[in-house]
């Protein structure tokens, strides 16, 4: 079972995470219910600036704010000193209200509108991600009427497919994102980029994918960036200041899941950067990485309310809950997989197999087609680990289901970082 660094059994057989009891916080915040552990989100956050430190290379980590971001994470994560990758207007507009530095945030995003440029460049955010020539084009023109000049680096498509769920593959040729090397694409955007007067490149930036194991596609990823830079340098005399290799390290959902370690793809990445550099004779940049997943994903567990239990014989036993495709939605879009465990039998045998169903009006509505969990009871606490990622964020009010609250433990105390939706919530912007 993948569970927060602080999670236990407690004496009374009830799962305890960061000294608070888990049956409890559901009584007093009700469910569904995400409950977050500071220190195991403080613990990943030093891992990787620990980890990328220890290769010797000049490196910066910026979280991946879209993974799951709230006030309350900007600033945990702006405590830990590490960037924040942000890709939206409301995204920047959160990291500000959190007070996180302007300077350390990265705008990302295939299709930024002109009003979220105009608040990147406003505020002083330090890096824009730029994703298209149509974007080139807007942002020099923004940037020269008000007289800024944004540092700027170029998202590009390498050509790698790595071993994850085809939703989640960034890096391929036939992508929404970026520049292609092989087509051209990237060779030209640069070539503009450096001629653009009110624009300043600093380097370049490529994600491949989300939740990957294997390192060797990081490997084949920078090789051919290497080699493209080694020709555009060639080319244009442009050196690179900061290589971005994106993030999309894989965690641990099923006990059996074997992702890799902070540390070996901290060799991975500057290792293959250090090779590329002495193979092409290029001046070594700074290394960046844009971990989301990896530090938040194992760091919270959602819980719920057992309401019915429908046995049908010979063929399964249907575990209903309180919540559903409403609160994590990614089983249903790329058949993400999750254990369960009751948190109010923590400690008893799991014997009974049983598939946890959701309670919208949806037959896909499935969070876990095979659990092992104790012998269920309607009223039991089913609690989902590895939620932390891209489970609240993706929240939807389908069926009118108010969105669940979000709460942040630590040291026997636990707040609310979200609240829960009332029924008033879901019909305040609406005209009658």
């Amino acid at each position: 079972m993948v569970l927060p660094l602080t999670a236990k059994i407690a004496s009374n057989g009830h799962l305890e995470i960061g000294g608070c009891d888990v049956v409890e916080l559901t009584e007093r915040f009700g469910t569904p219910l995400f409950i977050y552990d500071e220190a195991t989100i403080r613990a990943r956050c030093r891992d990787y600036v620990q980890a990328f430190t220890a290769t010797g290379a000049e490196t910066e980590i910026i979280y991946a704010g879209k993974a799951f971001m709230a006030l309350a994470v900007c600033r945990i994560i702006n405590e830990e000193g590490l960037g924040l990758d942000v890709m939206s207007g409301g995204e920047i507009y959160t990291a500000l209200r959190a007070g996180f530095p302007p300077s350390r945030l990265m705008f990302h995003g295939n299709n930024k509108a002109a009003d979220e440029l105009e608040l990147a460049l406003g505020t002083g955010v330090g890096r824009i991600v730029v994703d298209s020539f149509d974007e080139l084009e807007l942002l020099n023109k923004m940037a020269g009427e008000l007289g800024k000049k944004p540092r700027i680096m170029l998202r590009l498509t390498p050509g790698i497919m790595p071993s994850t769920h085809a939703y989640v593959q960034t890096g391929q040729q036939d992508s929404k994102f970026g520049f292609g090397i092989q087509d051209g694409s990237a060779t030209e955007a640069t070539k503009q980029a450096l001629a653009l007067p009110n624009l300043e490149l600093i380097g370049f930036h490529a994600h491949i994918g989300s939740q990957i194991f294997a390192l060797h596609s990081y490997d084949k990823a920078i090789e051919i960036l290497m080699a493209f830079i080694k020709s555009t340098r060639d080319a244009t005399g442009f050196e690179v200041a900061e290589l971005d290799a994106g993030g999309g390290l894989g965690i641990k959902y099923k006990a059996h899941d074997e992702p890799s370690t902070i540390e070996a793809f901290a060799e991975t990445v500057v290792g293959s950067v250090r090779d590329g550099v002495a193979k092409h004779g290029l001046k070594m940049p700074k290394i960046l990485v844009e971990p989301g997943r990896s530090i938040i994903g194992n760091a919270a567990v959602t819980a719920y309310r057992v309401g019915t239990i429908k046995e049908i014989k010979g063929i399964r036993t249907y575990v209903s809950v309180d919540g559903g495709m409403s609160d994590n939605l990614r089983p249903m879009l790329y058949n993400a997989v999750y254990d369960a465990l009751l948190a109010n039998k923590a400690d008893d045998p799991a014997s009974a197999k049983v598939t946890v169903a959701g309670k919208h009006c949806e037959s896909g509505d499935i969070l876990i087609e095979e659990a092992i969990i104790p012998s269920p009871e309607v009223g039991d606490i089913l609690v989902t680990p590895a939620t932390g990622a891209y489970g609240y964020v993706m929240a939807n009010n389908y069926n009118r289901v108010p969105r669940p609250a979000v709460v942040l433990v630590k040291d026997g105390e636990a707040r609310v970082i979200a609240r829960r939706e009332t029924y008033e919530d879901l019909v305040r912007l609406e005209e009658g």
